[in-house]
């Protein structure tokens, strides 16, 4: 289908503004889907533009149709029955409701307005809880059902029912995917049994090193339109990294031709204060270039003692329709946040005789003096062309420039549990860390039809670079008391002096791929996609005190599966796709080991129901994971060093079932429900990631009628371990309500933890354990204007 044709369907009409000469002879095959989406493939096929109301269009159900010949008498079979009826006049179908005078019908009043542009995929103002179409996982524009993974949407419309405001409240959200805290500042992600550590903005991929985070987990989502996932592996698109997941975070655009936009301000548990400003614009005449600016600032303190934060956030775009198949985006974007009483680590989480602690969750080993804050900044443009056969062009090039800067104590020992002592400030270190990364992308999408069935191609190329600089800061020894004397009692340390700063670290990662994919209609319900991505990887880098130098070139990444769809609601699939993941471990010889290899095999059915407002998926998956770098058993070193030599083994396996379902069941109902579970071992059968859930299980619903909006949920997580710590399954219920004061303000309240569940969100992490959000509550007011 032409994206750009599709995309002009503005709220009030679509008008597609390519002529031709109507012909009759024409096949049509077209399976049930949306009307908007069958009437955009007549006008496709027949190369004739349409004109209609949205509002005719929106949530109808197109007929299914097979070998009808004839333009005029596809659309007959197509809008049978559905209170709609097709003409073809001048050069162009005109969709009208069909309305009885007499023995004729009239045409209904419609008033013309031009079209805009809005991106594939775009949940904005849909108020859905999924999406018509995505790319995360192939580039090529599939809906989730045509996709052979699993693929979960976090909408705008779900981010603003839940509350969620980062990418870790995100995280907590998505079917098979959970998060630890490290400490105040650190995430980590995990999702069947691995750690995810693939990241994309608007599809392009970024890394950073999880060592030296400049608060990346802790972007804000006031310049996200959406998040995708795909679970599995993901390295036809990303390349280096874990079988796991690939996140997808997908920036507003301008899509207004008119000024629009929303003001809200917010209150909330531990003096929590919040303000966000999005506005768009046009800038000329005819708004074919347009601006958008989303901003926000945030304060507030915590559960948790010492511990503040100051938040603010500043997105803008350029959106410009140079032509009408030609469209450029040029924007920016900033994020600072500046946190006090940061702590490194987490709390202690057993005693010095083997029982486990048991703190108050205020408990912190920070000082009022530490901090740990971080600059991210970001320049990116794109550019997307249509040619007039259909073929699409795109190229996206972004520049990322994040700092962090952190005074920070480390507290370890062995602590007495009757005395509080044997504690001490173990560590008190001074870090800045400078992380530059270039991203390119570009890509050609190529549609044909061979046999009167529609195939598509995709090519491209990528090219990334990551410059990463960090500097230790050491504290003067004696300019601080380092012993703990009773930890019950701990307010924090006094701030040291602090010595000369060095260099720790010096990296420098590269990465250059090419890939090709297609989806080949082998029928008109069976569809092939397959591809393969060769990448070459290369890392130099000085890491305190040891030279890495170390590249891989032209590794093969294959990605192959199967969608056959079985009637109107119900598609199968397969699918198998690998990923490499570079180590830094040598052998006893000093080479580099081999990367591990990971392969993932996954099966399910997916459905839609309700005019595919609502989309579900049943999926089971295999993940294995090869020449994991082991100890070598025979005690060797790495020669001319003091290190232990290791060897390429059998890895891990993990394997599991997934259930995910999103959308609406009415016009007022909407419903999020997931299910995932998998087991995770090594090679000798050995459990692992035992810190993440095995089982997890989220449920979302909210219901609106009149001026009312109520919803509620609840997110299980099963028992987890490590290093002899636990925690027990456990549940966080969540509830939200809103009113309409009228059809501009309107005043929304969640409430987070409602039974004050006390849990941890992280164990065994250095044998330390952090706590979750006690019960908690936002109360926002939103004016849209």
């Amino acid at each position: 289908m032409n994206l750009f044709k599709k995309s002009l369907l503005s709220p009030v009409v679509a008008l597609l503004i390519c002529t031709t000469v109507y012909a009759d002879d024409i096949s049509y095959s077209i399976e049930k889907q949306s009307l908007k989406e069958a009437i955009e493939l007549i006008s496709k096929k027949s190369n004739t533009p349409y004109i209609a109301n949205s509002s005719l269009l929106d949530g109808k159900t197109s007929n299914a149709i097979k070998n009808i010949n004839g333009t005029k008498n596809a659309l007959d079979k197509v809008l049978e029955n559905s209170g709609l009826e097709a003409v073809i006049e001048d050069g162009a179908i005109i969709i009208k409701k069909k309305a009885v005078v007499g023995s004729g019908t009239v045409l209904e009043e419609i008033s013309v307005s031009e079209g805009i542009y809005l991106p594939i995929g775009t949940t904005e103002g849909s108020g859905s809880y999924t999406t018509k179409s995505t790319n995360t996982a192939t580039k090529l524009d599939l809906s989730i059902r045509e996709t052979p993974q699993s693929v979960s949407v976090v909408t705008q419309q779900q981010i603003e029912d839940k509350g969620l405001e980062n990418i870790t409240d995100v995280v907590n959200s998505v079917t098979g995917l959970s998060s630890n805290n490290m400490d105040s500042e650190r995430n980590s992600y995990s999702a069947r049994g691995f750690g995810i550590n693939n990241y994309q903005i608007d599809g392009v991929t970024t890394t950073y090193e999880s060592g030296f985070m400049t608060g990346e987990t802790s972007q804000d989502l006031t310049m996200y339109d959406r998040v995708e996932i795909v679970r599995g592996s993901t390295g036809l698109l990303t390349g280096a990294g874990n079988p796991s997941a690939a996140i997808n975070l997908v920036r507003k655009h301008a899509n207004s031709k008119e000024f629009k936009g929303d003001v809200s301000l917010q209150g909330g548990s531990w003096d929590k204060y919040k303000g966000t400003l999005d506005v768009q614009t046009p800038l000329d005449e005819k708004g074919n270039v347009r601006a958008r600016i989303a901003t926000s600032y945030e304060e507030k303190k915590s559960f948790i003692d010492y511990y503040e934060n100051k938040k603010t956030v500043l997105y803008g775009v350029v959106d410009a329709d140079i032509t009408d198949n030609t469209r450029v985006s040029l924007g920016t974007s900033y994020q600072k946040n500046d946190p006090k009483g940061s702590m490194w680590g987490g709390l202690p989480s057993k005693f010095s005789d083997g029982t486990s602690t048991n703190w108050d969750r205020s408990k912190s080993t920070a000082s009022d003096w530490t901090y740990w804050s971080s600059e991210n900044k970001n320049y990116f443009t794109n550019v997307e062309h249509y040619f007039n056969n259909d073929i699409k062009l795109y190229g996206a090039y972004s520049y990322s420039d994040n700092y962090g800067d952190s005074k920070l104590s480390y507290v370890s020992g062995s602590l007495d549990k009757n005395t509080g002592s044997g504690l001490k400030a173990s560590a008190v270190q001074g870090y800045e860390t400078f992380q530059k990364q270039h991203n390119v992308d570009i890509y050609t999408s190529v549609p044909f039809q061979v046999n009167k069935l529609d195939h598509e191609i995709v090519a491209g190329v990528m090219y990334s670079e990551q410059d990463l600089e960090a500097y230790n800061t050491p504290s003067i020894a004696g300019s601080f008391n380092s012993n703990i004397d009773n930890f019950y009692t701990y307010k924090g340390t006094s701030e040291p002096k602090w010595g000369k700063s060095s260099q720790v670290v010096d990296s420098n990662v590269k990465q250059t791929a090419g890939y090709l994919v297609g989806r080949i209609s082998l029928t008109d319900d069976l569809k092939f996609i397959g591809g393969s991505r060769i990448t070459n990887w290369e890392r130099d880098a000085f890491n305190y005190g040891e030279k890495q130098n170390y590249e891989h070139n032209n590794i093969l990444t294959p990605y192959a599966g199967l969608v056959y769809n079985i009637n109107d609601n119900y598609t199968i699939f397969t699918s198998y796709t690998d990923i490499f993941n570079p180590q830094s471990e040598r052998d006893k010889n000093g080479k580099y080991l081999n990367p591990i290899e990971g392969k993932n095999y996954e099966a399910g059915i997916k459905a839609a129901y309700f005019e595919d407002k609502l989309n579900a998926s049943f999926s089971v998956f295999r993940i294995e994971q090869d020449k994991l770098a082991q100890t070598d058993p025979s005690g060797a070193l790495i020669p001319g060093t003091t290190t232990q030599a290791s060897i390429e083994a059998e890895g891990t396996t993990s394997k599991g079932f997934e259930i995910d379902i999103n959308g609406e069941i009415t016009d007022n109902w909407n419903l999020g429900v997931g299910y995932s579970q998998f087991e995770a071992k090594d090679a000798d059968d050995n459990k692992i990631n035992t810190s993440f859930p095995r089982k997890t299980f989220n449920v979302f619903s909210k219901y609106s009628w009149d001026k009312f909006s109520l919803g509620a949920g609840a997110n299980w997580r099963e028992k987890t371990y490590e290093n002899g710590v636990e925690q027990e399954s456990y549940v966080l219920v969540n509830a939200m309500a809103k009113y309409k004061i009228d059809k501009d303000l309107s005043v929304q309240l969640n409430v987070n933890n409602i039974f004050d569940e006390k849990y941890y969100t992280n164990i065994g992490f250095f044998n330390q354990v952090s706590y979750g959000d006690p019960r908690n509550f936002t109360l926002a007011m939103k004016y849209t204007f």
